[in-house]
């Protein structure tokens, strides 16, 4: 398997530093883009950010080398989020490159690329076109540079980054309310307290502030529950009403209630929905196929319509775009928003999920009830020999069920369901199921992890 194989996943690219990802394939990565760019738009410039990892600056100097030599310009934005970096696309109408390796550990790096507005870059929309040509750099083969070279430039967007968070929600509605960001050493320490020293009955408390890709506290990975252990705590100990717990890029946000409990993804999906439904009623929602399926039903209830789509940002942008949702959201707390250039941002779902709790005049924990309806497992990943073949199997198992392939296999067996993936990286199934109580998911469970490991 090439260093380019094992870096450039189904609509991402990330790697381990230096063994992966180094400068040498950075640049190639840069001229990639570069071609790619050419090929499909008429963009003469790139915006370029990167996270606290140590490895950035030489990862970012590399790649713009790539873009520069093949006569596009740079505009650097320096450190930012991710939806930071998808901000400044969209404002400067520019394709875009973001060195992160989100919530992976300290010794991985990578880039999120976007074409002009934030529009996603997948395997069917040009990844594989950069990781060619990626390749060719790589062996020796570059393409002639351009008659002229391109310009770098410097660009700080933060503060007018944080004004644009503000704008999705009416300030009015967040009242007085104590809050805590565990921001676990990663972007959320710069962007945050931009955003939050703009709102002036929020008192906010941060911890694990200093960006520090080396990750000294805890991995910057909410997904985890051990990794909101801390941020739990504090706010029992501090009496704050709402905690947020960010990811190492902080595009992703899981929030924690007044007595110290995690929010799943699914949950605060529900949540924005309904938000999004009081300003735009009727209008589409996107949820992943792992959602809860009470985010369907809170959806319908609320007069919207609900559209089952695909895990993974590529796909959910692009049907986004084609369906003209106005929200879309993953079980994994990826919040998308059309007037954000479709873009997924933690900061804005922060702020709504703050303004529904403020406008509610109850706790949070009080405002979730009508949305948590179900219980789930969670991702449970089993290693296989043959991910494909176990489908097959366990398929077959479960053919008296309702069935379908559109990510992986999905079965509905009325009061319970689950939905089975490979993943696109390692010999993993993933499976996430869900039934009506507790002791019912978890006898279902068993069972079901019974079938794929038989």
């Amino acid at each position: 398997m090439s260093v380019l194989d094992q870096v450039v996943k189904a609509y991402d690219i990330r790697g381990t530093v230096p063994d992966q990802l180094n400068a040498d394939v950075a640049h190639a990565l840069g001229v990639g883009f570069a071609i790619h760019i050419r090929q499909a738009s008429t963009a003469e410039q790139v915006v370029i950010a990167r996270d606290m990892r140590p490895s950035g600056p030489q990862f970012v100097e590399a790649f713009s080398r790539g873009l520069l030599d093949q006569g596009l310009d740079v505009v650097d934005i320096g450190l930012g989020s991710t939806d930071m970096m998808y901000y400044a696309s969209g404002i400067l109408d520019a394709p875009g490159a973001m060195f992160t390796a989100s919530h992976n550990p300290a010794g991985y790096n990578g880039v999120k690329l976007c074409m002009a507005g934030a529009r996603p870059v997948g395997v069917d929309t040009g990844l594989l076109d950069v990781k060619r040509v990626a390749a060719e750099v790589l062996d020796g083969t570059t393409p002639r540079p351009a008659a002229r070279a391109g310009t770098r430039v410097e660009r700080n967007v933060l503060d007018d980054f944080a004004e644009h968070v503000l704008t999705f929600v009416d300030l009015d509605d967040i009242g007085p309310m104590k809050v805590v960001a565990d921001t676990a050493n990663g972007m959320g320490g710069l962007v945050v307290p931009a955003v939050f020293e703009r709102l002036a009955n929020v008192e906010l408390e941060v911890m694990y502030p200093e960006l520090d890709g080396t990750f000294p506290n805890h991995p910057a990975d909410p997904l985890q529950p051990a990794n909101q252990r801390d941020l739990r705590a504090r706010v029992t100990s501090g009496g704050f009403d709402i905690g947020l717990a960010f990811d190492g890029d902080a595009d992703r946000v899981f929030v924690v209630d007044e007595q110290g409990e995690g929010m799943s993804g699914s949950t605060t999906t529900a949540l924005l929905a309904v938000a999004a439904l009081r300003q735009n009623p009727g209008a589409s929602i996107l949820h992943n196929l792992i959602c809860s399926r009470a985010v369907p039903e809170v959806v319908r209830e609320h007069g919207g319509v609900p559209i089952r789509t695909k895990v993974g940002h590529s796909f959910i942008k692009q049907v986004m775009a084609d369906t003209g949702a106005v929200f879309g959201g993953e079980h994994s707390a990826h919040y998308y928003f059309a007037r954000n250039y479709n873009a997924d941002s933690g900061l804005i779902a922060s702020l709504v999920v703050m303004a529904e709790a403020g406008r509610s005049g109850v706790p949070l924990s009080e405002v979730r009830r009508p949305y948590e309806r179900y219980s789930a497992s969670g991702e449970i990943n089993t290693e296989v020999d043959d991910a494909l073949a176990v489908i097959e199997r366990v398929s077959g198992e479960y053919a008296e069920c309702e069935q379908d392939r559109l990510d992986g296999l999905t079965v509905n067996c009325g009061e319970w369901w689950f939905n089975l993936r490979p993943s696109n990286t390692e010999p993993l199934l993933r499976l996430n199921l869900e039934a009506a109580d507790r002791d019912s998911c978890d006898d279902r469970v068993a069972a079901l992890l019974g079938s794929i490991t038989a």
